[in-house]
Formats: structure tokens, C-alpha cells, sequence
């Protein structure tokens, strides 16, 4: 008899594919995600009594197929026939539904379901939103928890996407190679917008984070699978491995952030970490540079880095020069300056950051690196007026703790010069989680 773990993993990676295959036979995504609910629900009922399927998504797909076949000739029955003679020009329409189902290839079938969850026509939130919950099979109320939003307005969202991809009549035929290059971009950004929504949640629900971070791992697994020659896939899957390989270290068990520099490396998940690095050395033997292999690289550097002091902070800072001049962002540079700060000192830095202000103005990292390294070169009250601004815009307590730890510091620093005690120099702008 199959464990309850075994078949809600079965379950749950099985579920992308027959949801596709399902999609194509119906033609729409609420029927779809019905039917293969509903097929989950037998399975938990009969699995555990007649034991596991040889091809769970074969069966998922068929049970699935069935049940939404039920569900339509019921409706049917409420619905007033059309004219005799409209009904005599009807092909027949469920012949040709099952053809296409059962002619499937459910790998494509898999790849048009992300592509159609990266619609151009949707914004960036609701293609996340769509795809946690059509690809990911997650709870609207663990997507609206991510998204710090109700579940009635998540709900909202993810029906209006829906809508949207309804009206644009997607295409589910196999792209070709300019197109499958263009859409393998959207995709490979959805899969790091869903593994970063984990890594950097709001919520301190820490288990619907790791399952985010895993959902989307295990996703670029199959993307990568698809097109084993595509290294900026490689070099995608190994970035999120070298970073969820740190989870287990990156809070503390009161929940407040950890720093790089600061956590037991020794608790690093060394399994995924040799994997990640495989990856990246062999995306790198390809010579065609991307932003995920730039990224994984600099990853690597900190994984391979048996201590703090040992990383190599003039190649991480040359890395994200190359990354800035790739895809230029406020934010790489704002990472650049960092590693600056390491490599050349803390003036070099801020000379980097102040040139920020205007576009990252609202953002929380921004005012925390620039308080640390003003704090590194005696500009306290400065220092402290950044810190302010940090809490103002800590998303979560964790943030708002680590950057009060930084003010308490500068508070006692400044009594201890009132009283003529000696203190420590400050240690400045530390790298991140």
C-alpha cells in the first residue's frame, strides 16, 4: 500500500501534465483544472486501497477526461436544443476532442500549458498568479498569502487572467524554433518571478515559501529536460539550487534574517550545491553568455567559499558588471556596489549608490546597504536617517529587526563616545541572505 507522501508527490507532478493534456481536449482552463481535481480526489480514494498505477498522469489524464465529459452531458441536459437542421451540420465534435487527447505528447503538452500562463497579454502578476495556480496546483489561499492580498481579490486575479487567455484564443499548436526561443524566455522569467516570490515572500509563512522555491526547481527540472542544450536553462536551474541550497540557514529560529557572511555554512545543502555547480560548468562550456549563467556564477562563487573571508568579492564585483552591462538594472548595480564595498572599500561603494536615489528610492535594500556603509565610514547621523527609511519599508519583521540591530549598534557607538569609552570600528554594509 503507497504512503500518503508517495501519492501526494505522485500527485503533485503528475498534476501539470494531465492539466495540459486535459486543456487541449477541452479548450478551456476552468474544465481542465476541474476535471484533473477531480481525478485527484479518486485517486486519494482508491490508490491507497488498489495500489498505484503503472502511469499515474495516463490515468489522471483518462479518470479526468471522463469526469469532465460527465460534467458536460449534465449541463447539456439543462441547455434547449438547437434547430434539427444545426444539429445535422455538427461534426462529431467529441470524436475529434478525443483524438486530440489521445494523440498527445503530454511533454509539449506541458510546455503549452507554461507558455499560455506567460501570455503577453497578461501582466507580470496575474501570469504569476495563473501559473501557481494552473501549473503549481496551489490553494488561491497560499497564492493570495505570497501576494499579501485576500483570497477574494486573488480569486479576482486569477479569474480575469483566465478570461484574458480565453479572449486571446491562444494557439496550443508546438511552436518553432524563433518562436520557441522567444517563449522559452517568458517561461525561464516565470519560473525565477515564482522561485523568487518564495525566496523573498513577505509572508512569514516559511513552508509556502520552501514550496515555492521546490515547485519552481522542480519545474525548470523539466524545462531543462525539454531542451537539455539550452544554457541559459542550465545556468536558470543551477542559480535557484546554489540559492535554495542556503534556505535551512538564512533566518534564525525567531525568524529574523541571517546574513550571508553570518550563517553555518556547514548546514548548506551540499547535495544540491554539487549540483548547481555541475550545472554551471557545464552551461559555461557552451560560450554563450546569458544573465542566469552570470547570476549562477556569482552564486557559485559563494557556495564554493569555505568561509566568509575566503569569497572572491573582485570577481563576484567584476561578474556583476558584466551582468549590468548585459541587463542594465539599478538594482545589479546596487548588487555591484556591494561586492565594491568588499573588494575596494566602502567609499568606492557609496560613490555607487548615491548615483541610486532617484530610482530606488522606495526600495528597502537600497537604504540598508546605503546605511551600512555609511555607518562603515563614521557618518552615523546619516546612517541612522537611511536605517529609518529601511524599517519604513521592511516587508517583513525579519528586515525590520536586522536593520533596528544596525541602530541599536550606532546608538551605543555614540553613548560610548559621549563617554569617552573606546569602541570597535564598524563593520559596515554586510552581504545579503
Amino acid at each position: 500500500m503507497p504512503d500518503a507522501g508517495w501519492i501526494a508527490a505522485t500527485l503533485s507532478g503528475a498534476r501539470p501534465q494531465a492539466v495540459a493534456a486535459l486543456l487541449r481536449y477541452f479548450r478551456d482552463l476552468d474544465a481542465a483544472e476541474e476535471a484533473v481535481q477531480d481525478a485527484c480526489l479518486r485517486a486519494l480514494k482508491h490508490w491507497p486501497e488498489n495500489g498505484p498505477p503503472r502511469d499515474p498522469v495516463a490515468w489522471l489524464v483518462m479518470v479526468g477526461r471522463n469526469a469532465g465529459i460527465d460534467g458536460v452531458r449534465r449541463r447539456q441536459k439543462l441547455t434547449e436544443l438547437p434547430d434539427e437542421a444545426v444539429l445535422s451540420d455538427l461534426d462529431d465534435a467529441e470524436a475529434d476532442a478525443a483524438e486530440r487527447l489521445d494523440g498527445a505528447h503530454y511533454r509539449d503538452d506541458v510546455l503549452r500549458l507554461m507558455f499560455i500562463c506567460c501570455h503577453p497579454d497578461l501582466p507580470a502578476t496575474q501570469q504569476i498568479a495563473l501559473a501557481l495556480r494552473i501549473v503549481s496546483g496551489l490553494s488561491v489561499k497560499q497564492i493570495a498569502r505570497v501576494f499579501l492580498v485576500g483570497e477574494s481579490a486573488m480569486e479576482q486575479r486569477i479569474t480575469r487572467a483566465k478570461a484574458r487567455v480565453a479572449a486571446a484564443g491562444v494557439p496550443f499548436e508546438t511552436p518553432g524554433a524563433v518562436e520557441r526561443s522567444q517563449r522559452l524566455a517568458a517561461v525561464a522569467a516565470m519560473l525565477y518571478l515564482v522561485f523568487t516570490e518564495g525566496y523573498t515572500a513577505a509572508t512569514g509563512d516559511g513552508e509556502t515559501r520552501g514550496a515555492l522555491c521546490e515547485e519552481a526547481i522542480r519545474l525548470a527540472r523539466l524545462l531543462l529536460r525539454l531542451f537539455p542544450a539550452e544554457p541559459e536553462l542550465m545556468g536558470l536551474l543551477a542559480l535557484m539550487l546554489l540559492q535554495h541550497a542556503r534556505a535551512a540557514t538564512r533566518t534564525d529560529a525567531e525568524g529574523a534574517v541571517v546574513l550571508l557572511e553570518d550563517q553555518d555554512r556547514t548546514r548548506w545543502n551540499r547535495r544540491m550545491i554539487a549540483e548547481g555547480l555541475a550545472l554551471i560548468d557545464k552551461a559555461m562550456r557552451h560560450r554563450a553568455r546569458g544573465a542566469y549563467q552570470i547570476q549562477s556564477a556569482i552564486a557559485a562563487l559563494h557556495a564554493r567559499a569555505e568561509r566568509a573571508e575566503d569569497t572572491d568579492w573582485p570577481q563576484i564585483a567584476r561578474l556583476y558588471l558584466a551582468l549590468e552591462r548585459l541587463n542594465p538594472s539599478p538594482v545589479i548595480t546596487l548588487n555591484r556596489a556591494v561586492a565594491v564595498s568588499k573588494a575596494e572599500g566602502p567609499e568606492a561603494a557609496l560613490a555607487l549608490v548615491e548615483t541610486l536615489g532617484e530610482r530606488l528610492g522606495g526600495y528597502f535594500y537600497f537604504h540598508g546597504v546605503r546605511g551600512g556603509l555609511l555607518m562603515q565610514i563614521g557618518r552615523g547621523r546619516e546612517a541612522r536617517e537611511a536605517f529609518d527609511r529601511a524599517i519604513a519599508l521592511a516587508s517583513t519583521a525579519g528586515e525590520a529587526a536586522h536593520i533596528r540591530m544596525h541602530l541599536d549598534r550606532l546608538e551605543k557607538e555614540a553613548a560610548d563616545v559621549g563617554s569617552g569609552i573606546p569602541h570597535a570600528s564598524s563593520e559596515g554594509a554586510r552581504s545579503g541572505a
